[in-house]
């Protein structure tokens, strides 16, 4: 179950609880409405995620993160974890950098998936241990419900429903306890952002799974949105990937693309050298129509790529080489030089087997449109027979493709 709440930090675990019996009694619900209230008297001794110094310390190293400067963040982790081993932040931003080596692939890559999940098993650990000692740690309870939600959002990914739920569950119990620390930082409102805009989009988009969100909180649209534009202009630990969720939402859900466009543009800018960050600021720009970002962006792309940099792979080069094609076949009316891109994004779509949508089908579209239009008989009907093999029937593209070879044999 491929849908997209699988990008939700904690509802990626859906698509395990649909696995689950009917039979299974709901869980009690989490009233997640009170979001300012800050705790009567708790003590916050201790507390790294508060310490300002330590935020002063690590600034650069959460911005190498998003940056993919790994090697330096990681350092200064390792150098914080020396100096707090028991305690679970440094494992959990450890396991942070590690997931951002993970996130250009789409999540497909397992290259990292042990050293993740040890990194934040590690973080449980900890944390619970801080937990066990005072019930009253919110920020051991910040990092539960962070690194069990991760961990359940992996191995949703990778189909470990048994796994998945365990973890969502965990996350959930420990997002619950942490709301009380609300007011005292921004950095507590994310997760429950996520399941307050979450939960009522998937219901009223996905109502077959209505009965599985008997098992999450209620969840309030219009205030998750808020809390998470709250939390990406305050958040510290928290900023970036609020700032990640919220570009996607106002593309894909609430359709302010000039809205997404402007976050897009501040992230690429922020974190040159993010080639997930770069490649949804090339699409945006490519659909509001700013065709002269587009290229420039697009070629920055093929060129990491072509240097490899880190970050930089084909789902980047898919992206890229399809938006110069279009640009060159539409804009430049160099015809050559769009063939050339498109027959360049379909080797990119092939290698991370991604043949059945958008860019792939559509270079292939256009190639045959290109074929024809230079009288290359046999090589249009070689792309439009791919394309009418891999598009949906009765889709734009297999319509075409079905159109004009229904031509060519009359």
């Amino acid at each position: 179950m491929r849908l997209y709440l699988l990008g939700c930090l904690l509802l990626l675990s859906l698509g395990a609880w649909a696995q689950r019996p009917d039979t299974t009694r709901p869980a009690r619900q989490i009233n997640l409405s009170n979001v300012d209230v800050a705790p009567a008297a708790v003590d916050i001794s201790g507390w790294l995620l508060l310490d300002k110094d330590i935020q002063t310390e690590l600034d650069g190293a959460v911005q190498n993160i998003y940056n993919f400067k790994h090697d330096r963040a990681e350092r200064q982790f390792r150098s914080l974890r020396r100096r707090y081993p028991n305690h679970p932040m440094p494992y959990f931003l450890l396991g942070l950098t590690t997931w951002w080596k993970i996130m250009p692939s789409n999540i497909t890559s397992q290259q990292y998936d042990k050293v993740f999940l040890a990194y934040m098993d590690t973080a449980i650990t900890r944390g619970e241990a801080l937990y066990k000692r005072d019930n009253k740690n919110y920020e051991a309870c910040f990092f539960l419900s962070a690194a069990y939600g991760f961990s359940a959002r992996l191995n949703a990914e990778r189909h470990n429903w048994r796994k998945a739920t365990f973890a969502s569950k965990n996350a959930l119990a420990y997002l619950e306890k942490s709301q009380e620390a609300n007011g005292l930082s921004p950095e507590f409102l994310f997760g429950q952002a996520l399941i307050n805009y979450y939960a009522p989009w998937i219901s009223d988009n996905y109502p077959l799974l209505r009965p599985v969100l008997l098992f999450f909180p209620k969840g309030n649209k219009k205030l998750g949105l808020a809390q998470l534009r709250s939390v990406a202009a305050n958040g510290f630990y928290t900023g970036t990937e609020a700032r990640v969720f919220l570009m996607k939402i106002l593309q894909n859900q609430e359709n302010k693309p000039d809205e997404a466009l402007a976050l897009a543009r501040t992230m690429a800018t922020a974190f040159p050298d993010n080639g997930y960050f770069q490649r949804f600021y090339a699409l945006m720009s490519y659909q509001v129509g700013d065709l002269n970002e587009c290229e420039r962006v697009s070629r920055d792309i093929l060129d990491k790529i072509n240097r490899g940099q880190p970050g930089y792979e084909a789902i980047s080069g898919r992206y890229a080489t399809f938006f110069l094609g279009s640009l060159m076949q539409n804009q430049y009316k160099d015809l050559t030089k769009a063939k050339e891109y498109y027959q360049r994004c379909i080797v990119f779509a092939e290698s991370t087997n991604d043949t059945k949508q958008g860019f792939y089908l559509y270079s292939l579209l256009n190639l045959g449109r290109i074929s024809d239009k230079q009288k290359d008989v046999a090589a249009a009907t070689r792309y439009y027979k791919e394309v009418q093999q891999k598009a949906e029937r009765k889709s734009e593209a297999f319509n075409e493709a079905r159109a004009y070879l229904k031509k060519k044999r009359k």
